[in-house]
């Protein structure tokens, strides 16, 4: 199967988990079923300067988030980290992150959500 690019669903989330700004994420599946039911997400996520993610904690999950580009602010468990193009964090089932852009560029990533 191929989704070509004007295929993937775009949406727009207003202070995602309590975070700044608007937030675009480009789902690249319709549906957990299409990660063979062992994840939820799979998108690129944009923030514009002075958007983030708020903090949360993933219970029963688990989240990555690849850099593409742009600098980000990552919370990890409540330590703010520098990440920028081609750094990957990983936040395990049962503990918190949160993703600012406090740059003058757009920060973008790949994020994939899979079940613990």
């Amino acid at each position: 199967m191929i989704r070509k690019k004007q295929d993937c669903q775009i949406e727009y989330r207003e202070h995602m988990r309590g975070g700044d700004g608007t937030v675009k994420l480009t789902g690249f599946i319709s549906g957990p079923e299409e990660l063979c039911g062992k994840g939820r997400l799979f998108s690129r996520i944009t923030l514009e300067p002075g958007c983030s993610i708020g903090f949360h904690v993933h219970e029963g999950d688990s989240e990555l988030f690849y850099i593409l580009r742009g600098t980000g602010i990552y919370n990890d468990g409540g330590t703010e980290v520098t990440v920028q193009e081609g750094d990957v964090t990983i936040c395990p089932a049962g503990t918190g992150h949160g993703m600012a852009n406090r740059s003058d560029e757009v920060l973008e990533m790949i994020a994939v959500i899979v079940y613990a």
